[in-house]
């Protein structure tokens, strides 16, 4: 009897250590949890828009591709982001037409569409140069053409760009978006991209939109003359690539892969 009462108290004893370490380890794992969900609430994204709205001399209008702007928009908000946007020119960023099309809807875009608040925000962005890197955690550039004409050259975006590359801070950009990479320099002075692992909009994707001989240059050819180990996918698929802190897209269609990537890198 003696010996049998002796086993019950050492079963008890264990189930009870047992039942605190499983509950140790549960309030550890919902401590971490709280940490992660805090560390993405307490993000602050910056998303650099184009202010350019002429398509070269063609005398259609361009500007920032929705789907390239919505999904990482809503992928990020969602997760708790405080987002800024920004312009060089400050005020509205223009839409691409093109991109506000039924053909080019998404679940995305049709978001954006019924979002007014989101809406409010790209008839009245920041100036680009009231921002500073310091206060956020990443920088996003969506595409269209309009960044070809303005923030491959703009001064103020390169600086940026350069700032959060030396602060380690994730720096994305989709489609005709790495066109704002063009005179960027990394902190040994050469061409950020060099050497590095690169994609953006194609050649043949230029061609097939009619545009290769209005456009001022080709993401392609920019990213390659600039010594960036670019690589891509067949024509419109899906693709992404990071190499440390740079994220790439191809194209539209690429925006989900480099949202995910750069919410990745925040965590």
């Amino acid at each position: 009897m003696k010996f049998i009462k002796t086993i019950a108290l050492t079963l008890t004893i264990v189930t009870t250590l047992g039942c605190k370490n499983d509950k140790k380890k549960s309030l550890e794992e919902n401590s971490e949890a709280k940490i992660e969900t805090k560390i993405i609430k307490n993000m602050n994204v910056l998303f650099v828009l184009t202010s350019h709205d002429k398509l070269g001399d063609t005398g259609k209008k361009t500007g920032f591709w929705v789907e390239e702007f919505a999904n990482p928009y809503y992928t990020l908000l969602d997760k708790g982001a405080t987002i800024t946007i920004a312009t060089p020119n400050g005020g509205a960023a223009p839409i691409d037409p093109s991109s506000d099309a039924p053909n080019a809807a998404t679940e995305d875009t049709d978001r954006f569409n019924k979002d007014e608040e989101a809406k409010a925000k790209i008839a009245n962005t920041k100036k680009l140069s009231d921002m500073n890197a310091d206060d956020f955690d990443a920088v996003f550039y969506p595409g269209g053409h309009g960044p070809l004409w303005d923030l491959a050259n703009d001064t103020t975006s390169i600086a940026l760009i350069e700032k959060f590359n030396v602060q380690n801070k994730p720096v994305a950009f989709v489609c005709h978006a790495p066109a704002a990479l063009k005179s960027v320099k990394g902190t040994d002075g050469e061409p950020l991209v060099k050497g590095k692992k690169v994609t953006g909009f194609t050649n043949t994707e230029e061609d097939a939109v009619g545009l290769t001989a209005v456009v001022p240059f080709l993401v392609e050819d920019m990213l390659s003359a600039n010594g960036g180990i670019y690589s891509k996918k067949e024509d419109w698929a899906a693709y992404a690539i990071q190499d440390g802190n740079l994220i790439t897209g191809q194209n539209p269609a690429s925006s989900e892969l480099v949202a995910e990537k750069l919410l990745e890198s925040l965590k």
